[in-house]
C-alpha cells in the first residue's frame, strides 16, 4: 500500500484516478467540495502534504478550460505558482515520487515543430497562449528540479487533448459547430488520448512505472478533414489573414473571447509521437485517436 496525494482531484481524470487506487491510502485534494482543501496557489500545499506524509503526489490542479472572468494573473498562480509550491512541499517532507501532468502544448503552436514530437525536441510554448506558456515554465522548474532535488523521482507526462464520455471544453466547443472551422493550407491534426487510458498510465506512474519524460497520445492523429468526415459535418476553409481580421474586430467588441493570435492555435497543432510511452514506460494506449473520437461523438451526440 502506498500513501498517494492528488491534487485537483475532481476533474474527470482524477476521479478515474482515484477508482483506480482503491488499494491504496489516498488523499483526493481539490477547492471543489467533498475533497480535503487544498488550494495550490497559497500555503496548503506546504500544510497538507506535511500532514499526510505521501510517498507519491500527483499534481493534476490547473486550467485548462479558464472560467469566465478569468485572468492571466490568476491562471499563472494556479499552473506555475501552484506547481511551485506543490513541488516546495514535496522537497521539503520528502516526497518520493512526484507525477505531473504537463501538456503537449508545452512544445508551442509553431510552423516549424517535427512532426511527430519527441521527447527530446525544444520546449518553446507560446507567449500568447496562457496555458501553453504555463506549462513550458512548469517544465523548465521541474528540469532544474531534477538536478538539483535528484533523491525526488518524477514522471512528467505531455498529454495531447483527452476525450471520453463527460469530456467537454474548449476543444470539443469547437466540434459541436454546425461547421468545422479549417485554416487553409493547414491539416491541423488533433491526437487524443482516452480518459480510462490516462487514468490508467496515471496509476502507472504513480504505482510501478519508471520515472521520465514521456508524450501521451493514442496511435495516430486525425486532421480538420478527418473531423469533419467523421461527423458528416461540412468544412469552412479560410484564410489565415481572414481569421486574423475578423478576431481581431470580434474581440474588442466582446464577440468572441479569442483574438488574432488563436490562428496559430488551429494552424499547428503539436504531433505527439508515443513511442516512448509504449517502450520505455511500458504502456500501450488501448484506443487510437481515431477510436477516442469516435467514443467521444457517440457520447455526444443529442
Amino acid at each position: 500500500m502506498t500513501r498517494i496525494l492528488i491534487t485537483g482531484a475532481a476533474g474527470n481524470v482524477g476521479r478515474a484516478l482515484i477508482a483506480g487506487l482503491g488499494a491504496h491510502e489516498v488523499l483526493a485534494t481539490d477547492v471543489a467540495p467533498g475533497y480535503e482543501r487544498m488550494d495550490v496557489t497559497g500555503d496548503d500545499p506546504a500544510r497538507v502534504i506535511a500532514a499526510f506524509r505521501p510517498e507519491v503526489v500527483v499534481h493534476l490542479a490547473s486550467i485548462v478550460t479558464p472560467p469566465k472572468g478569468s485572468t492571466r494573473a490568476f491562471e499563472w498562480r494556479v499552473d506555475v505558482q501552484g506547481t511551485r509550491n506543490v513541488l516546495d512541499a514535496c522537497v521539503a517532507q520528502g516526497v518520493r515520487r512526484l507525477v505531473v501532468t504537463s501538456s503537449g502544448a508545452a512544445y508551442g503552436y509553431h510552423a516549424d515543430n517535427p512532426v511527430p514530437l519527441r521527447e527530446t525536441d525544444p520546449l518553446r510554448g507560446n507567449v500568447e497562449f496562457a496555458y501553453a506558456d504555463h506549462k513550458r515554465q512548469v517544465e523548465e522548474m521541474l528540469a532544474e528540479a531534477r538536478v538539483n532535488h535528484p533523491a525526488l523521482e518524477q514522471v512528467v507526462l505531455r498529454i495531447g487533448t483527452v476525450l471520453g464520455e463527460g469530456v467537454e471544453n474548449q476543444i470539443t466547443a469547437l466540434f459541436r459547430r454546425k461547421r468545422v472551422l479549417a485554416v487553409a493550407g493547414a491539416d491541423s491534426p488533433f491526437v487524443f488520448i482516452w480518459t480510462q487510458d490516462l487514468a490508467r498510465i496515471l496509476i502507472r506512474a504513480t504505482t510501478a512505472g519508471p520515472a521520465g519524460v514521456f508524450n501521451v497520445a493514442g496511435d495516430g492523429a486525425m486532421s480538420v478533414q478527418d473531423l469533419a468526415a467523421a461527423m458528416g459535418k461540412p468544412l469552412l476553409v479560410l484564410p489565415a489573414w481572414v481569421l486574423k481580421v475578423a478576431l481581431g474586430v470580434a474581440k474588442p467588441l466582446g464577440l468572441s473571447r479569442y483574438g488574432p493570435e488563436q490562428v496559430r492555435f488551429l494552424q499547428y497543432r503539436p504531433v505527439l509521437d508515443n513511442s516512448a510511452l509504449k517502450e520505455r514506460f511500458g504502456y500501450t494506449p488501448e484506443l487510437t485517436s481515431a477510436q477516442v473520437f469516435a467514443l467521444w461523438q457517440a457520447w455526444a451526440r443529442p
